[in-house]
């Protein structure tokens, strides 16, 4: 149980220092929680909460996975690299893709309930 409650620990501490020094998460959980505010004050089925929920968390984690990448390749090339450069122009275009399939998405379920 020590175990489980290590982890969690570390997963959270994580979290919090995500939410104080990267300033692209922050963006991406005040969308996250408008998402949710929009899927619960319009009539969306389960499907499509669903289908958003999924979207969320898939933007976030890539994300959270950039983060963690970035971090690894300054710690490991402090020092200027087209090569290091290229990675993270990589793992940007991943959370940009996913973001613009998340906001497909959104346009998609709130779309007719807006306009």
């Amino acid at each position: 149980m020590k175990k489980l409650r290590d982890s969690l620990k570390y997963a959270v501490n994580g979290l919090k220092e995500t939410l104080i020094f990267e300033r692209n998460f922050k963006i991406m959980l005040f969308f996250a929680l408008l998402a949710v505010f929009l899927m619960f004050y319009f009539p969306t089925s389960r499907t499509e909460k669903a289908v958003i929920t999924t979207a969320i968390f898939a933007v976030l984690t890539l994300e959270l996975i950039n983060i963690a990448i970035e971090r690894l390749l300054d710690f490991l090339q402090p020092e200027y690299s087209d090569k290091v450069r290229i990675i993270k122009d990589l793992m940007a275009a991943i959370v940009l893709l996913a973001s613009l399939g998340a906001m497909v998405i959104g346009l998609i379920v709130f779309w007719p309930h807006i306009f």
